[in-house]
C-alpha cells in the first residue's frame, strides 16, 4: 500500500474484536519489528513492550477501574463540536455524539464525577486477543535533554509504527491512554516501579465495520508557514 494512503485511511477500532480470530504469529513479529525500527532520540530506545494475549491476563486488565475523571469531561467538552457543519468548520476536534451524553454536558456536577456518576472509561481488553503495552525508562534519554520532550516524541514514534505496520494488514487498533496511570496494570504485568505506562494498544479484527465519523484535518495551507511564522 502507498504510505500516504495507508496514513489517510489509519483510524481508531472503538468496535469489539474477534476473539475467534487471533492475530498470526508472524503477523504479530511483524507487528514488533516495525516497533524495533522506530526512530528515537540518540538511539536510546526507551521502550519496552508486553504483549498481554493470555485471556485471564486480559480479563484482569479489563476488571479494572477507571473512572473518568472531571479534568476529561472538562477539557474534552471544550474541544467537542455539536454539528458536522461546526467540524467542518473548525477542522480539529471531535464530534460530541461520539460521547455519553453526560460527558456532553459542561454544567455537569464534580461530585457526580467523584461517585462515578458519569461513567468509566471503556475496558481497553474487552473482546481484543492481543494488548500490547508499552513501557516507558524515563532513565534512557538522549543527552541533554532534561523533560525527556524528544523521548516522549520516540514513543510516538512506536506508536504511529505500530498503528500503520498493523493497518498495513488490516489488522484493527485501539489506542489506550487510560492505562498509563494505572498502578493495578502495573501489578498484574510485573511492571517494575522505575518504569512508565505510556500508552496500551487493542490489537485484532473488528466483529463487524465500526461506525463511520466525520473525520477532519486542517488545510496543509493552515499549518504550513514558508520562512517564517508571520509575515
Amino acid at each position: 500500500m502507498e504510505i500516504l494512503e495507508l496514513i489517510r485511511k489509519r483510524r481508531s477500532f472503538r468496535a469489539p474484536f474477534d476473539m475467534d480470530r487471533p492475530i498470526a504469529s508472524e503477523q504479530l513479529a511483524d507487528i514488533l519489528e516495525a516497533a524495533c525500527w522506530s526512530p528515537t532520540a540518540h538511539n536510546m530506545q526507551n521502550f519496552e513492550i508486553i504483549v498481554v494475549n493470555d485471556p485471564r491476563v486480559l480479563e484482569a486488565i479489563e476488571s479494572i477501574e477507571r473512572p473518568i475523571s472531571e479534568t476529561f469531561i472538562r477539557e474534552n467538552y471544550q474541544q467537542l463540536s455539536f454539528s458536522e457543519e461546526a467540524l467542518l468548520q473548525k477542522k480539529t476536534g471531535l464530534l460530541a455524539t461520539m460521547f455519553p451524553p453526560a460527558w456532553r454536558n459542561a454544567d455537569f456536577k464534580p461530585d457526580e464525577v467523584a461517585r462515578g456518576k458519569m461513567g468509566s472509561a471503556q475496558g481497553p481488553a474487552q473482546a481484543s486477543p492481543v494488548l500490547l503495552v508499552v513501557v516507558y525508562d524515563p532513565r534512557r534519554r538522549a543527552p541533554a535533554s532534561e523533560g525527556d520532550f524528544l523521548g516522549i516524541i520516540s514513543l510516538g514514534c512506536v506508536m504511529e509504527n505500530v498503528w500503520l505496520a498493523a493497518e498495513s494488514m488490516g489488522i484493527g487498533v485501539q489506542i489506550v491512554s487510560s492505562l498509563s496511570s494505572c498502578t493495578e496494570v502495573k501489578a498484574i504485568l510485573n511492571i517494575p516501579d522505575d518504569l512508565i505506562v505510556a500508552f496500551s494498544c487493542r490489537l485484532g479484527y473488528p466483529v463487524a465495520e465500526p461506525a463511520t465519523y466525520l473525520r477532519v484535518r486542517r488545510d496543509v495551507p493552515d499549518f504550513v508557514h514558508h520562512n517564517r511564522f508571520r509575515d
